[in-house]
């Protein structure tokens, strides 16, 4: 048992997780879980927020080494911030996906964090990007992503319309989280949620028990 003990602490704290982003018409919803855990086994936290505001109308959801997304998401703010400053503009949205794309590329040798990118902007509206673990950089209008999202991939495919209206994409993330923290043992907690349009931002709390269900658990 020491051992098992050991061999935990050196992994370190990870979002063990499932989170998720999709286009609807008019904007984005960007979502996670809440747990973390430690060695891909024990569950360290059960209210950890993966829904990272890096500027006002872009949010990032980490995957990954929780100490290495969170070093990243405030290296990208700080960069954001200056940027916005000196453009005297609101950063796109592809630019704060590319700033983490970037952060990852450079210390892909040292960090163990991913990251799925989403936002609007006025030149391209709702937009998503997936950063991987080593620095590349995808648009998609629907991703997810995390231990969780291999028992999703079926009904992500099935059920996502691009066209979908605010509360359709709501409702389709929620399902969607909902069915991989039924099934992935370090996915679990409360469903975190933020729409973003042209108006501004909103965040969703789904607690554990308002969740859907869809088997014996």
């Amino acid at each position: 048992m020491e051992k098992r003990s050991t061999d935990s602490q050196v992994k370190g704290v990870s979002t063990g997780t499932t989170i998720l982003a999709a286009v609807y018409d008019g904007g984005v919803v960007i979502g996670s879980d809440s747990r973390a855990s430690i060695g891909g086994d024990y569950v360290s936290s059960k209210t950890i927020n993966k829904l990272i505001q890096v500027h006002d109308r872009i949010f990032a959801c980490i995957a990954g080494s929780l100490a290495d997304a969170q070093a990243v998401t405030k290296a990208a703010k700080s960069h954001l911030s200056f940027h916005s400053v000196q453009m005297e503009t609101p950063p796109l949205v592809v630019a704060a996906a590319s700033v983490l794309k970037e952060l990852c590329y450079r210390n892909k040798e040292e960090l163990q964090a991913g990251f799925i990118t989403a936002g609007w902007d006025r030149k391209n509206g709702p937009q998503v990007y997936v950063v991987s673990l080593g620095g590349m950089l995808i648009s998609q209008p629907v991703t997810i992503a995390g231990s969780g999202s291999t028992y999703i991939y079926g009904y992500v495919d099935a059920k996502y319309k691009p066209n979908m209206s605010r509360e359709q994409c709501l409702q389709f993330a929620t399902n969607a989280l909902a069915l991989a923290m039924g099934r992935d043992n370090v996915s679990g907690g409360v469903v975190h949620l933020v729409v973003i349009t042209e108006e501004g931002v909103e965040h969703v709390v789904v607690p554990g028990d308002k969740l859907p269900r869809f088997h014996d658990e």
